[in-house]
This record gives C-alpha cells, sequence and structure tokens, in this order.
C-alpha cells in the first residue's frame, strides 16, 4: 500500500510514469460505483504491474470528511489497494483532466498521451483490451493472459440494457434537490452535505425500486447505532446487507462507526419496497442513499 500526499499537481504524474502505460483512476471511497469498479483496478495492477503498466488512484472527495487522510488511508486498507494513492482534496489533479465523474479511468501511454477514456461503471473489458494494447506498443512480443472473466451478472455488456433501473442516488444536505419519496419525522439539523439526527425519536422514510441499498453516513459523537426497518419489520436474514446485524429481540441495526458507506439491504431481486431508519443516536451524519439493480430472474 502507499499513499502519497505531496503528489497532487497533475503535470507530475506524467513526468513521474514517463515511459509506462499509466492507468488513472479517479475514485472516491464512499462511492458505490467506484467501489464496485475497484475489483478491476486491483486485479489489472496485479497483472500487468509486472509488465508495464503503472496504476494511479486519484482519491477526489465527494463529501467533506473523505478529505481526511486517515479516513483515504483505512479505505485504501480496507479495499487491499497495494498502488499508489493521491489525495486530491483540492481537485488539482481533476480539474487538470477537466473529469467529471466518479469513478472515470483515462489510459495514458508511454509518452504521456491520454489514449483511452471510460467513465463510470462497466466497460471493464473494452478497458482491459486497451491496456493490453498499450502494453504490446511497448513489447509486440509481451506475454500477455485472457481478459479477466466479469466478476458479477451485471458486468457482462449489455446485461444492464436488460435490467429495471434502480431508484437515483439520494442526496440528504440542503445543497441538493429534495428527493421525492423521503420524508424525516423528529428532531433532524439539516446541513450543506448531510442531514443530522438531533435528537430521540426521530426517523426517516424512504420509497425506493432497487436489489440493493446503501447509506452514506459518519458518526456521532459518541458513535451511532440506526435500526433499519423494510416495509414495517426487520430486515430479513436474505435481504441483509453486509453492515446489518440482528439483535436477541429481532431488531436489525448498523453501527456507525466511522465516515464510509454501508451496505443495508442486498437481495437478489429487484423490489419497490419502503425502508425506515429510527435512531438510537444523536449527532449521527447521513449523507446519502445509494442503489443498484440485479440481472433479472430467468
Amino acid at each position: 500500500m502507499a499513499l502519497d500526499p505531496k503528489l497532487v499537481h497533475a503535470p507530475e504524474i506524467g513526468v513521474r510514469w514517463r515511459g509506462r502505460v499509466t492507468l488513472i483512476d479517479f475514485w472516491d471511497y464512499a462511492c458505490l460505483n467506484c467501489i464496485r469498479t475497484l475489483p478491476y483496478v486491483t486485479e489489472w495492477h496485479r497483472r500487468y504491474s509486472g509488465k508495464g503498466l503503472a496504476v494511479v488512484g486519484v482519491h477526489a472527495p465527494e463529501f467533506a470528511f473523505a478529505r481526511d487522510p486517515h479516513n483515504v488511508e483505512t479505505a485504501v486498507r480496507d479495499f487491499g489497494i497495494e498502488y499508489p494513492v493521491l489525495l486530491d482534496g483540492d481537485y488539482r489533479i481533476w480539474l487538470a483532466f477537466a473529469n467529471r465523474y466518479w469513478p472515470a479511468v483515462y489510459l495514458v501511454d508511454h509518452e504521456g498521451y491520454i489514449r483511452y477514456h471510460h467513465a463510470g461503471e462497466g466497460g471493464y473489458e473494452a478497458t482491459e483490451g486497451a491496456i493490453q494494447e498499450l502494453l504490446r506498443g511497448l513489447d509486440p512480443e509481451i506475454d500477455l493472459p485472457p481478459l479477466m472473466d466479469p466478476v458479477r451478472a451485471l458486468d457482462f455488456p449489455g446485461a444492464l440494457a436488460a435490467c429495471p433501473r434502480p431508484t437515483p442516488e439520494m442526496q440528504l444536505g440542503t445543497g441538493a434537490s429534495p428527493p421525492e419519496g423521503l420524508s424525516f419525522e423528529g428532531a433532524w439539523e439539516f446541513e450543506a452535505e448531510c442531514a443530522v439526527i438531533a435528537g430521540n425519536p426521530s426517523r426517516l422514510h424512504l420509497r425506493y425500486s432497487a436489489a440493493e441499498v446503501n447509506l452514506v453516513a459518519a458518526p456521532g459523537p459518541a458513535g451511532g447505532t440506526l435500526e433499519v426497518r423494510d416495509n414495517g419489520a426487520p430486515v430479513d436474514h436474505q435481504s441483509r446487507g453486509a453492515d446489518l446485524r440482528e439483535t436477541p429481540d429481532g431488531r436489525t441495526l448498523v453501527e456507525i462507526d466511522r465516515p464510509r458507506m454501508y451496505r443495508l439491504i442486498r437481495r437478489d431481486r429487484f423490489l419497490d419496497r419502503n425502508l425506515e431508519i429510527r435512531s438510537h443516536s444523536a449527532g449521527v451524519e447521513l449523507y446519502a442513499f445509494t442503489f443498484a439493480t440485479c440481472f433479472p430472474r430467468p
């Protein structure tokens, strides 16, 4: 693992990596789409770093808490990232590339020219094919492996076109447009980036259409615990995201221990449901809900 917060000037990337093919990955550690892309970027680093490819992550924060180097370093460790990650808290690299998306991949050839760009999820086969093409430009006799198999059914070319479209991302701060299907009950305070639980009892009600629901949140001064209910009941075992736990009395809770994305709902079916969050801790900050679809059952 390498975390280098000093290398933040975009032209330095080209100077540092001149003579190699460079993959530059713009990401944010709490971004669902970025997280779903990481298995490919980390595997490309493993496959090709000894064959002339340099992978560089550029961490451009979506929310203020993601500017904290400690938070980023923890995420880099948790995701098993072994390539350098540059901190771009002031968006200098982001602006130098005229980038607009999380995630976004750029491939730079050995002379420093951008030869390929892909924004958002998907396009993994095309991206790896472009990596191999540029590496063959360095060494026509290079021995390269077959392209990766898709990690998920949704990653096969054209798969998303057959899937129902999930509820769009919902940002909860005053700087975002009020999302439909979302309501608050009880004591809340609203800041530019987040909704803050101001006391007990407080509840949030959300109508959604998706197979997966995630929450970007940060703890209050004393940490934080939220109760999550789906269609008026605790979340059933087969629908629980990785961050939910069940109490002896049957409630489903999520512990908000640090600023990150929490996986609340994950099922293999696309459903229209009602999510309810009940507060157990004042001061917890809720930033955004993100949603994902699934491949239709046969």
